[in-house]
């Protein structure tokens, strides 16, 4: 075959031999540069890309915790509020519905109605620190950071993470 074109460097279709073997291609790794087809690579990318998933996993872990710690923080608050709210309720409807109900009954000449009128004002007052506490009790966000971050590791794994 006189006119076939033949392609310069090794033939590919051979084992190649001592003379045919062509130079190392540096391949740029996360940590180190790395010989392609240096026996030593594959091992060395296997234990970066190894302690790069630890390092993740553990900054995740720590993302958790100072986020459920924060929203444990907001979460302490709303509830110390609302049982506070409940031992104030308590001493007031202790001490002042007595007497209140007292000097309404001395007013009206009727008990029975000036303790319906004492237990209908401590149900109002009840009904606004509930209100007070719920929306305390609102204010606590969970851990949105966290369930972001977690949400890139599939692809930041897959090679697809987006630069920030």
């Amino acid at each position: 075959m006189s006119g076939a074109h033949v392609p310069e460097g090794p033939d590919t279709r051979h084992t190649p031999t001592g003379s045919d073997v062509r130079a190392a291609v540096p391949v740029e790794g996360a940590h180190d540069t790395y010989e392609r087809g240096e026996p030593g690579s594959i091992g060395g990318l296997v234990a970066d890309i190894s302690r790069d998933i630890s390092t993740l996993m553990r900054q995740e872990v720590a993302l958790a915790k100072a986020e459920v710690q924060q929203s444990a923080k907001e979460a302490g608050k709303g509830a110390g509020m609302l049982a506070g709210a409940g031992v104030a309720a308590h001493m007031m409807l202790l001490f002042l519905s007595l007497a209140l109900w007292w000097g309404l009954g001395h007013l009206l000449n009727n008990h029975g109605y000036a303790a319906l009128a004492v237990g209908l004002l401590w149900g109002i007052i009840a009904a606004i620190l509930a209100a007070a506490g719920k929306s305390a009790m609102q204010n606590v966000n969970g851990i949105p950071r966290t369930v972001e971050t977690a949400k890139q590791v599939p692809d930041a794994l897959k090679g697809n993470e987006d630069i920030r």
